[in-house]
This record gives C-alpha cells, structure tokens and sequence, in this order.
C-alpha cells in the first residue's frame, strides 16, 4: 500500500473520530442546555406542617405568606398523596387548608401533616412585609355591640393578624410553633368568646402558635376548629 493510500485513510479515521466526538460535545451541550432549561419547582415553606381550618366549602386554603389567588400544591410525604388550592383569605399559617382540601392528602385520623412539601405554582405576587398581618389586625379590632369584653394584654403581643387552629394531637395541653422556641410560654385569647389558655411551646410547626386538642379547647367556639380572632401574647 503506498504512502499516499495510507495517508488519505488515517486523514478519513481522524475526521470521523473528530465528528464523534463534536456528536458527543454537542449532545452534552444540548442536555445541559434542556436541564437547565427545565422549570424546577418553587418549593416554599421549608419545614412548614400543615393542618386543617375546619371550614367547609370546595377545596381552598388561606395563607398569611401569600396573597389571595395564589395556587399552591400541598403534598402529604407519608402517603404521597396531594391537592392544589388557591388561596382565598389569610391566616396564620404558610397554608391552612379547609376541610374538604384536607381531605385529599389526610391521613386517616390525623389533623396534622408533619412531614409536607408546599409548592408555589400559580397566581399572585409575593405580599409586601406586614400586608397580610394589617389586614387581619384590622379586622380583629371590629367590635360593636353586644361584643365580647377582653382584659388587656398583660404580655408581649405577638404575630398579631395571625388566627389560630388545632394539630390534632392529645396530650396535655401545649402548642408547636414556626416562631418560637420550645419553652416558650404563650398565652392564646380567642376575642370572640374571651376564653385564653396559657401553654408551653413543644416542637416545631408551620404557624405561629398551633394549640394541640386539649390546649383548644379551653379557648373554642361550639363546632369551630379555627378563631379568626386571636391575641397571642408571649408570657414567658
């Protein structure tokens, strides 16, 4: 074989090694560039437990991190089972949902998701600092007549604006909170019937103060599982 034959194949292996080889680059590049393309999921609320408002109606939740309009898409991670709201009033918690919401992500006989994944996929711009808290201060201030007295606060008032449901746990009576520590004594007033109970904070939560069954109810309405109107003071 001459010199000349040899040359032109060796030139041939090295141009179709070459456009192996851009295949390969350009592959890559065109992954990296569909991975980083992809929309990821704006997971909110880190470490936030969700539970229930008591209230009825079709699927909804209120939120005191979103504005109303929102969509979010909640995730039970010990059953895999999940349901997508959208926000229509405020409360206390990154997410509350109402009872017919609850429902599809629950566990039976369980008020509380401990472990949730909350995902923002929809509607609404983030709430500017303080909006959901004035709005629900404002509210919690209407009286008239025939309106429950209330002492003054003799502590700190706390995460005013914020409402106040239960976890669904037994126990004696105490509270988990998403803002204070355990130890933490918080005394919980329910403004329309001026009942408060004093409690111990335990573990963790996604609200402010979650009352467990028994701290509840020393401060509930007949057949309610949520009081709109609350003064949360810290007392110790």
């Amino acid at each position: 074989m001459s010199m000349s034959r040899k040359r032109t194949m060796s030139l041939k292996k090295k141009l179709v090694l070459t456009g192996v080889t851009g295949a390969l680059v350009t592959g890559a590049v065109v992954t990296t560039m569909a991975t980083g393309n992809a929309a990821a999921p704006d997971v909110v609320c880190q470490g936030s437990t969700v539970t229930l408002s008591g209230e009825g109606g079709a699927p909804a939740a209120s939120s005191g991190t979103f504005p109303v309009g929102t969509k979010l898409k909640v995730t039970n991670l010990d059953n895999g089972q999940s349901t997508t709201v959208a926000v229509n009033g405020p409360s206390g918690s990154c997410v509350l949902l109402n009872n017919s919401a609850f429902d599809k992500v629950r566990e039976p006989g369980k008020n509380l998701i401990r472990r949730a994944r909350i995902e923002r996929v929809g509607g609404g711009a983030a709430p500017a600092a303080g909006t959901g808290a004035a709005g629900a201060t404002g509210a919690a201030g209407k009286g008239g007549a025939g309106a429950v007295q209330v002492p003054p606060a003799t502590g700190q008032v706390v995460c005013q604006g914020s409402t106040v449901t239960l976890s669904g746990e037994g126990g004696a009576p105490a509270a988990s909170s998403g803002t204070f520590p355990v130890g933490t004594k918080l005394k919980v007033t329910n403004l329309d019937n001026g009942q408060s109970t004093t409690v111990a904070v335990n573990g963790p939560s996604g609200s402010c103060v979650l009352l467990n069954n028994s701290a509840f109810d020393k401060v509930r309405e007949p057949g309610k599982n949520l009081i709109r109107r609350a003064r949360i003071e810290r007392v110790g």
